[in-house]
């Protein structure tokens, strides 16, 4: 079995949630799986191994837990992506639609320096609107997107499609 295959293995669906209709992704299995945690941050961080990094953005929440370790190998800040009302300082926002609404991301004013690498991880590559807005976020402040890694892509939702021009890399793919 591929690498692909077996980390799919540790992903678990959960029928309609958060509304009927939707089968969420759950990787809470794969990251209590210490083998299956470490490839997925040493296979995002292979990918992106080449490029300078600056700055690793984990998106809210999910997002959080690979982008940590991730900014740790590139010796990078990390800087957290959350849900509006969370931060406490000067913020920039943009909106978003996601699969089932909409939402607003913020990020301190001050995250990004104008020049700064930026690598964007989250958990899941849905309709591509959470990670297109962060990538508008980094911009607006001056920074440089270098890629953007996901540990799955559910493709059919056409995600991707948003996020042209940038370096994508999604661990598992659901067609």
């Amino acid at each position: 079995m591929d690498a692909s295959g077996w980390l799919k293995e540790h992903i678990r669906d959960i029928p309609d949630f958060p509304k009927p209709g939707v089968v969420f992704k759950d990787i809470t299995p794969l990251l209590g799986h210490p083998a299956a945690f470490r490839h997925t941050v040493e296979r995002i961080g292979d990918h992106f191994a080449d490029h300078s990094i600056d700055k690793v953005l984990g998106i809210e929440a999910r997002g959080f837990i690979p982008a940590a370790p991730v900014a740790y190998r590139f010796a990078a800040g990390f800087v957290p992506v959350r849900k509006a009302g969370k931060l406490p300082w000067r913020i920039e926002s943009e909106e978003y639609a996601l699969e089932y609404g909409n939402d607003l991301l913020e990020i301190h004013c001050d995250a990004i320096n104008p020049g700064e690498r930026a690598l964007i991880v989250d958990d899941v590559l849905a309709t591509g609107g959470t990670a297109a807005a962060t990538v508008r976020l980094v911009e607006r402040l001056g920074g440089v997107v270098v890629g953007l890694g996901f540990i799955v892509e559910l493709a059919f939702l056409a995600g991707r499609g948003k996020l042209q021009g940038h370096d994508v890399v999604s661990l598992i793919t659901y067609d």
